[in-house]
């Protein structure tokens, strides 16, 4: 690991993983933080799930979205794929020295907003304020609480050879919405975000009678990212890439400025590793939520040393590799 932070170390791949596992994880080890999933379950009257994370998205608004309802669905996504029923937030806000008013009202009417989608409750926060220059706006911090029904099993998180993976819906959109709204790339229609809270379709899957190997959002990093920790040093992961579901204006820019839209980032899929024998059930369940209509079986696991491999359309092979660097601009 280097010596110094560097920007790649926010950006899911193996600088990221690297700096959890050598500095973050020996530092704050607990039975808790161990599995190093998205949301930490925890004892309590019943069980919890509990998660936390930054937002430092800009611009604040983009098309589709702005860094409120980023925050809050990034939160529930977060609970939501630990298997939790997302329940309560809190929110930490730190605020630039000559911020309108009016910006951080729509951000504050975004996140109650959001929050009334997913079925969650905001209920503590704080404020700083800095001085001008010292954020660009406004930064996010958020906490989520999801409860566990009663006898659920926990998705171990862990897939198996023979499992199917499923998309609950098209990849890409966020990460290219967010780097062409930046850079004033001129896309007409402007690329739209597809960030949204994914609870609600998550619990159809699990309400399905799906079984549930491992599921997760696949933010920074993108697919590419989830699916290269899933398959670890004993799996190989073999996508399909004509089942791979990518809006045209998404793939088309993607072409355009030669990005992989699997290594894009994701505010509004699911992936799911389950048996395959549930694969068509969990994507009928899916397809009955908003968002999610575009949901698709796109690969399969097998026994194997650790490869992620795509099927081309012509029938060849190519490897995925692990996302290393800056892959795209900061989207959260």
């Amino acid at each position: 690991m280097k010596d110094c932070i560097t920007l790649a170390h926010g950006s899911g791949g193996k600088a990221y993983r690297e700096l959890v596992e050598r500095v973050f994880a020996p530092a704050f080890q607990n039975e808790y933080l161990a599995p190093l999933t998205d949301a930490a379950v925890c004892p309590g009257s019943g069980r919890i799930a509990l998660t936390t994370d930054g937002y430092v998205v800009t611009p604040l608004f983009f098309p589709g979205g702005d860094i409120g309802r980023l925050a809050v669905s990034g939160t529930v996504n977060d609970l939501a794929v630990s298997g939790a029923i997302p329940r309560y937030l809190t929110v930490g806000m730190v605020l630039e020295t000559g911020l309108p008013v009016e910006t951080l009202q729509r951000v504050v009417r975004s996140m109650a907003d959001t929050a009334a989608e997913a079925g969650v409750q905001i209920v503590t926060g704080d404020t700083k304020v800095v001085e001008a220059g010292g954020c660009s706006g406004i930064y996010l911090t958020t906490a989520g609480v999801g409860l566990f029904p009663e006898g659920m099993e926990i998705p171990p998180q862990r897939p198996e050879a023979g499992d199917a993976i499923v998309t609950s819906g098209r990849i890409g959109s966020h990460g290219m919405a967010v780097m062409a709204a930046r850079h004033s790339l001129a896309f007409d229609p402007a690329i739209e975000s597809d960030v949204r809270p994914m609870a609600r379709a998550v619990r159809a899957v699990l309400d399905a009678g799906c079984i549930v190997r491992a599921m997760r959002d696949p933010t920074r990093g993108g697919v590419a990212g989830t699916l290269s920790e899933w398959a670890g040093t004993r799996l190989d992961i073999t996508l399909e890439e004509e089942a791979l579901p990518v809006r045209a204006d998404v793939r088309d820019a993607c072409a355009i400025l030669g990005i992989d839209p699997l290594y894009v980032a994701n505010e509004g899929v699911v992936l799911f590793s389950l048996p395959a024998k549930d694969a068509e059930r969990a994507v009928a369940a899916l397809r009955t939520q908003t968002g999610c209509e575009q949901a698709a079986v796109i690969g399969r696991v097998s026994d194997g040393r650790g490869s992620v491999f795509a099927k081309t359309r012509i029938g060849t092979f190519r490897r995925i590799l692990p996302p290393s660097g800056e892959q795209l601009p900061r989207i959260c």
